[in-house]
């Protein structure tokens, strides 16, 4: 009987699975897509920008800027563009409850069209101040759909699949990494009269997301419990999941809309109040701060100067750069099913104490590369490696750890403080990373190593393993390392689970 089923619900499954892989890409492509792309991108025009800089300055006081000046205002254009997200981040969360998830991220598509005609007419207008004010847009757009985007997903997916989906995030912030050095290519719009073009073609992924979003359905979740519309909910169900029976999932979210009468969600600031929380604040705290201190992402933004710091031909950066990105975009997918077979303690672990290897060989090369021309392939190579171990461990699973170690209640306002906590580190080393360049020369990735000591230390030491856990499980673990003493005592009980999204 089963044979004779499985080809008539073969056409169903396959539909099923079209709408969730649409899902998937329709918010992934104006999401951490656009983060990943616009991160990277600014890397091709760094020199074009810098003399329409000085040529502008000198128009309008008739003075050139002076060389560490044009630095600053370097710094201010790329670091620029992580404040939005932190503006970003903030405002995800009522936008999330107010508009819903999947309006959200159509409307923050506006940001992204603001922001590309500021980049597209900047030269002709003379000014880099639009530069300055489209980084900051695209900036905040980022920040609304790399918080909204997890949420989204998390609600529609199935529960078989949701790790999965989850993870896609990072798929999609890498391959926006590695389309954005494509595209910035000479032969593409790398060329100095195009890098306007180049800027704002960040309008393409948003035209995309419009195009495409509609004809999904919205979060089925957020339609019965924050709307109270049981049919829209079991309409946007069908669709993901097929007209099968829908009767047990629909029965589990009237019982979470149940247990949501009455009951708020923690705030941001709360979570720093309550003991029964504080490992989890600070595992929160210092391994996302490990993951944008650790000098990745920054690989990105300050590629080409990296490369000629190693030695790399300046004809032959561009391609180097490209490799970047296809590494970190192949661990992502990597990590995807490492993840569940390996630990999330493992892979932190091991990813940030081969950063530390590769990091220090890398340092030494650089020393040594003008005495021994060779170390300059040794240090190329340590890049990528470095590269491959951040893919593999910290870029995945720190992602995961405000849903894992965080209960319903306090998991919305942990997703903000982290989402804040990444774009204000990453605000600071943006500004910071050109000054420490000139200012340690061979020795600039130091500071870095030490942070990645450091998180692979902390992890060892205070993260609990969460592979195979429930999340009662994992609550009742973090409260018993909370209130040592109270270990022996009675069985805790951990708080009702309240599936709850407000702020």
């Amino acid at each position: 009987m089963e044979d004779e089923l499985e080809p008539s619900l073969r056409p169903r499954t396959q539909i099923q699975g079209r709408i969730l892989l649409l899902t998937i890409c329709a918010a992934g492509i104006g999401g951490t897509f656009q983060f990943g792309y616009n991160l990277s991108i600014i890397n091709a025009p760094t020199s074009h920008i810098q003399e329409f800089t000085n040529e502008t300055w000198q128009a309008r006081t008739g003075e050139p800027l002076p060389d560490h000046l044009i630095l600053l205002m370097w710094s201010l254009i790329v670091s620029l563009y992580p404040l939005g997200g932190l503006f970003g981040a903030l405002l995800a969360g009522p936008l999330a409850i107010t508009l819903g998830r999947k309006k959200s991220l159509l409307v923050n598509n506006i940001f992204v069209v603001l922001a590309a005609i500021l980049f597209g007419f900047s030269r002709k207008a003379g000014s880099f101040e639009m530069i300055m004010l489209g980084r900051l847009l695209v900036g905040v757009s980022a920040g609304v759909s790399m918080n909204i985007q997890p949420m989204y997903l998390g609600e529609s997916a199935p529960k078989e699949l949701r790790g999965a989906v989850a993870m896609s995030s990072a798929i999609f912030t890498a391959l926006g990494i590695v389309m954005g050095q494509v595209v910035g290519l000479r032969e593409l719009l790398g060329d100095p009269q195009a890098w306007p073009l180049l800027l704002a073609s960040c309008l393409v992924p948003g035209v995309l997301q419009l195009a495409s979003l509609p004809l999904v359905p919205e979060s089925p979740r957020y339609l019965l419990i924050d709307c109270g519309d049981t049919e829209a909910c079991l309409a946007a169900l069908r669709r993901l999941r097929g007209s099968g029976d829908l009767a047990r999932e629909l029965e589990e979210l009237e019982e979470e809309r149940a247990a949501c009468q009455g009951c708020r969600a923690r705030r941001p600031w709360e979570l720093f109040q309550h003991r029964a929380l504080r490992r989890q604040v600070t595992s929160l705290v210092v391994l996302g701060s490990a993951m944008e201190l650790c000098g990745n992402d920054l690989m990105y933004a300050y590629a080409s100067s990296v490369f000629q710091k190693a030695g790399v031909p300046e004809a032959k950066v561009q391609y180097a750069t490209i490799g970047t990105g296809s590494c970190e975009l192949l661990m992502a997918i990597v990590s995807c099913v490492a993840v569940e077979r390996m630990g999330r303690r493992v892979l932190l672990i091991g990813g940030y104490s081969l950063m530390a290897c590769w990091g220090s060989i890398f340092t030494v090369a650089l020393c040594l590369q003008s005495s021994f021309p060779w170390t300059l392939y040794l240090a190329v190579a340590c890049i990528f490696a470095s590269i491959l171990s951040f893919g593999i461990g910290p870029a995945g699973v720190t992602g995961i750890l405000a849903t894992e170690l965080f209960d319903q209640m306090a998991r919305p306002a942990a997703c903000m403080v982290c989402g804040a906590l990444m774009w204000i580190m990453l605000f600071l080393v943006s500004l910071g990373f050109p000054f420490i360049m000139e200012a340690l020369s061979h020795f600039l990735y130091v500071p870095f190593l030490g942070v990645c000591v450091c998180g692979a230390i902390y992890t060892g030491l205070f993260l609990p393993e969460t592979k195979g856990k429930t999340l009662q499980e994992i609550s009742e673990e973090l409260h018993r390392l909370n209130f040592p003493r109270r270990a022996q005592g009675p069985t805790w009980r951990s708080p009702e689970v309240i599936q709850s999204t407000e702020l």
